[in-house]
């Protein structure tokens, strides 16, 4: 009997105590939840101008390291192929090298297009380098590199380019 007259009042304040538990679990889930919401908006504000920057930056090196580009703004007069080739690398590692930490704001797939792209361009400069004789002139490599750029049948910078507006439209 006292039992029964002690569950009256314990079983009652006990479903009152689980009751509180739950809903206060839920308010504290529901807080979480907003806090983490807001903290990711917060992060995209931040960081989407960061990353459009970062493909801004590539489209840039990829333009400048066009091979039409590169050769009219390398090339000077009196120049030697051997010192137009050497300019000319040295400047897309250089100019590489500044756009380095881009990587860390784009995919991987279109980091590859870039280095892939850049590998692409100092090939093409080192193999037409060696198909010309050696005491040419800048002038003759440079116009051999933008014909043999020119024959190419995906050009690699439009490609490279590409798969950076694709990535670019799904970001934003």
């Amino acid at each position: 009997m006292e039992i029964l007259e002690i569950l009256k009042y314990v079983l009652p304040s006990l479903v009152v105590l689980g009751c509180s538990y739950l809903m206060l679990r839920e308010f504290n889930r529901r807080d979480e939840n907003k806090a983490k919401m807001e903290l990711l908006i917060g992060n995209s504000k931040t960081i989407l101008p960061v990353r459009l920057a970062a493909y801004e930056r590539l489209v840039l090196f990829l333009e400048r390291i066009e091979p039409q580009s590169i050769v009219i703004r390398i090339a000077e007069n009196g120049m030697t192929a051997i010192e137009l080739q050497r300019d000319l690398l040295a400047t897309i590692r250089v100019e590489f090298e500044h756009n380095y930490s881009q990587q860390l704001y784009v995919s991987d797939n279109a980091w590859k297009a870039v280095v892939d792209t850049k590998e692409v361009i100092v090939q093409l400069i080192n193999q037409t380098a060696q198909s010309i004789p050696v005491d040419a002139k800048a002038l003759d490599l440079g116009k051999k590199i933008i014909d043999n750029y020119a024959t190419l049948q995906n050009p690699p910078i439009s490609m490279a380019i590409s798969v950076l507006k694709t990535e670019l439209e799904t970001v934003c």
